[in-house]
């Protein structure tokens, strides 16, 4: 027999993109997310029934912080910090005024800078997470560990999420705040399994950050050659 949803679930994923289960997992990564982990890595990626993905959730989760991104005006802060002699020879290419070379560089960058920095995360924190796991968990299992530690992560961030694209003071302490976030998440969420000491849980949380924090900086780049790509080869 077929898994009866609830109309109240059909409606919340219509909407959110967010069924019961998602909104049950999001509640207790947030207040348990080590037995969150533990059921994903022993009773499957569902958690034997009681979770959603990792994956799906986390690609949720994106959604919301794209729309996030897109309410605050979008990515041209990216191209905020690139000096005029660079800036001037790809404005006399494009044959676009400043704002004009902006506004189609701001497009692209919208719609790809959350993806490219998540895939970006993901790929700098997998090889530590398999390596300190007290079991051999494959890639397969160690990408799903991975999600499961970036949903612990990004649901506590998304309130902060507002402030945390520009490059105002604001942003940089709310930038802060993210980053012991992720520190926090990752002890909460891997003792037992990726450590037995807190003090050495927090050394490691921290050390998964600064790999996250390059992956961050190179995918930046990423994002910000493609949206002056697409604003020199759009019309």
């Amino acid at each position: 027999m077929g898994e009866t949803r609830k109309p109240s679930d059909e409606l919340a994923e219509d909407l959110l993109g967010f069924a019961g289960r998602e909104i049950v997992t999001a509640r207790d990564l947030f207040l348990r997310p080590s037995k969150v982990l533990q059921a994903w890595m022993e009773a499957g990626p569902e958690g034997g029934g009681m979770y959603a993905r990792p994956l799906r959730l986390y690609l949720g989760l994106n959604a919301i912080l794209m729309l996030i991104l897109f309410l605050r005006g979008g990515a041209d802060f990216i191209l905020d910090g690139f000096p005029p002699e660079l800036m001037t020879p790809l404005l006399e290419q494009s044959g676009k005024s400043r704002d004009a070379f902006v506004a189609d560089a701001d497009g692209w960058m919208t719609f790809v800078m959350v993806p490219i920095l998540s895939a970006f995360y993901a790929l700098a924190a997998v090889p530590f997470i398999r390596l300190w796991d007290k079991e051999d968990l494959g890639w397969r299992k160690g990408f799903r560990a991975t999600f499961g530690w970036l949903c612990a992560w990004t649901v506590p961030m998304l309130p902060l999420s507002w402030w945390a694209y520009g490059t105002s003071l604001v942003t940089a302490m709310v930038s802060v705040a993210i980053i012991v976030l992720g520190v926090v998440a990752f002890v909460r969420m891997g003792h037992g399994r990726w450590f037995r000491s807190r003090f050495v849980g927090a050394l490691k949380g921290i050390a998964v950050m600064a790999a996250v924090q390059v992956a961050a900086m190179l995918g930046g780049i990423l994002v910000g050659g493609i949206g002056i790509l697409g604003a020199l080869l759009s019309a």
